[in-house]
């Protein structure tokens, strides 16, 4: 499928899936002074930023350097987000809930809460598909992270406005349109499969 720049942001979007991490972050961050919370946010959404741009960057060079094809990548980026898609339509009882490590860094908030394996594969599908748009793919990226910061930073008041089954009922609505997007990924692959033979 052709993504253009406002599917590519709702796609990472829902991946990096914002409101599905606030139980995360809200748990990671209790022990954290509550004059310091803001700052590990923007930390932690900056370096999972970063990791991914990098990984945007390089991710083509990487691909041929491991003998990777764009069709490879196209299964296993499907393969990916439809579990992904499985654990939050059907999470865990436990998925949020972490130990307590003091402030976190890097791990579990910036990876993999946000930039996941899924992520990753992502943003190197988009750039691997159509690398001529690599400023738009970029864009798309600092545009969900930015969504992601504005999320995260009023996840308290998030969760008591709306409580944890509003939550909840979210996420597991944007699993469900990942879950259609995963399909649609892993049938285009296929397809292109099965028309090489």
């Amino acid at each position: 499928m052709e993504y253009t720049f406002a599917s590519a942001t709702v796609l990472l979007l829902l991946i990096t899936d914002p409101f599905g991490n606030i139980p995360i972050f809200v748990n990671a961050l209790k022990n954290v002074p509550a004059s310091r919370r803001s700052r590990v946010i923007l930390r932690e959404v900056l370096i999972a930023f970063a990791i991914l741009l990098i990984f945007m960057l390089v991710g083509e060079r990487f691909l041929r350097m491991m003998s990777l094809t764009d069709l490879s990548l196209q299964l296993a980026g499907g393969i990916v987000l439809f579990l992904i898609a499985l654990r939050m339509i059907f999470p865990r009882p436990d998925s949020g809930s972490l130990p307590d490590a003091g402030e976190p860094l890097i791990v579990p908030l910036a990876i993999p809460a946000l930039a996941g394996p899924s992520a990753l594969a992502t943003v190197m599908l988009l750039v691997s598909q159509q690398p001529g748009r690599m400023l738009e793919w970029m864009t798309a990226l600092s545009v969900t992270m930015l969504v992601c910061a504005i999320v995260l930073l009023l996840a308290d008041r998030i969760e008591r406005w709306l409580g944890s089954r509003v939550v909840a009922a979210f996420e597991r609505l944007m699993g469900l349109i990942l879950v259609a997007i995963s399909v649609e990924m892993i049938l285009k692959g296929v397809k292109i499969f099965v028309h090489q033979f």
